[in-house]
């Protein structure tokens, strides 16, 4: 499905590829082995499509949305680099990580270097009002990983506390791709706030459906270990569900694999998850978000643009991987 929304902006696309092998040039070797490495790991670029198709659905008609899409493909390919290394995975999309490739220093410093880059990008775009909306982005999804970090491990943690984590960590960038994309169309302060709202929607989507998926799908297609997060100790929506509805052994359960991390008891904890219901819980949850966020995008005229914004809304929710 995503195929077909990269054709909707084919031209835009490839043009965005090109500049994002452009950008990771570097006269340290080092450093364009492992962009490289993550760039043609592949990845679904719904981010920066978000911004192709705000920017082409109100006719803007410049070059710059190729390089605002490609600050945010870097934003978050630093955050991915940044988050295995905090994480210590070993998986991304299907390959090895960079970190178990080249070491946990790698993958920090290349890490830093592609946020930087992304940052001399966004100065060639001479906007102040997207500057200052990747700056605070930037700064709110550092505020979600230490925030993650915090909860870890965490039997006591909220559905709000998990909202709290995964709006910072995750959904902020979806929206910061929405609003600077709409704010580069010269559009109106009230056209960015919907964009922004709608782009929210889909990441807080996203997330809550990838912690559906660690618990029930399959690691060849996410391309990632099943069990992550429960091997981290992270108190996902689908263990704070169980953590508050739950029966007293399925409690006790999820409370020690909080408490403890690792995957001792994954298939056990699997069926608790699925019975008790969270997964319906949480994918119901994803939903509310996508009817909310589609519901921003009636300011939008009709338009083949249009229709790939609700498309991405709607693969959000029916993912596999």
């Amino acid at each position: 499905m995503s195929n077909s929304i990269q054709q909707i902006v084919s031209k835009d696309f490839d043009a965005l590829n090109q500049n994002v092998m452009k950008q990771l040039h570097s006269e340290v070797p080092l450093i364009e082995n492992i962009g490289q490495y993550l760039i043609e790991a592949g990845g679904k670029r719904i981010r920066p499509l978000l911004v192709l198709l705000c920017s082409r659905a109100f006719n803007y008609q410049g070059d710059q949305h190729i390089n605002l899409a490609t600050v945010i493909e870097f934003l978050h390919t630093a955050t991915l680099l940044h988050d295995d290394v905090v994480d210590m995975s070993e998986m991304r999309r299907g390959k090895p990580t960079a970190n178990l490739q080249w070491g946990n220093p790698s993958s920090v410093l290349v890490g830093d270097f592609i946020y930087s880059r992304a940052f001399q990008l966004l100065v060639g775009i001479a906007d102040m009002q997207i500057m200052e909306v990747m700056a605070t982005t930037t700064n709110k999804i550092s505020e979600g990983e230490v925030l993650q970090l915090v909860n870890q491990h965490n039997v006591a943690a909220t559905e709000l506390d998990y909202m709290n984590v995964i709006h910072n960590k995750t959904a902020i960038l979806f929206a910061a791709a929405c609003r600077s994309a709409a704010i580069l169309s010269n559009t109106d302060v009230s056209i960015q706030e919907k964009l922004h709202a709608f782009g929210l929607g889909v990441g807080m989507a996203f997330q809550l459906i990838d912690d559906v998926l660690d618990y029930n799908g399959d690691s060849n297609e996410l391309g990632k270990n099943i069990g992550d997060d429960l091997a981290e100790g992270k108190p996902t929506l689908p263990l704070i569900y169980v953590m508050q509805n739950g029966n007293a052994d399925q409690k006790k359960l999820i409370s020690t694999a909080i408490k403890e991390g690792g995957l001792d008891h994954l298939d056990e904890i699997i069926t608790v998850v699925k019975d008790s219901g969270a997964l319906k819980y949480t994918q119901q949850k994803a939903e509310e978000r996508i009817t909310i966020a589609k519901g921003c995008l009636t300011i939008l005229p009709n338009s083949p643009y249009k229709e790939g914004l609700e498309l991405i809304a709607q693969t959000a929710i029916e993912r596999t991987k």
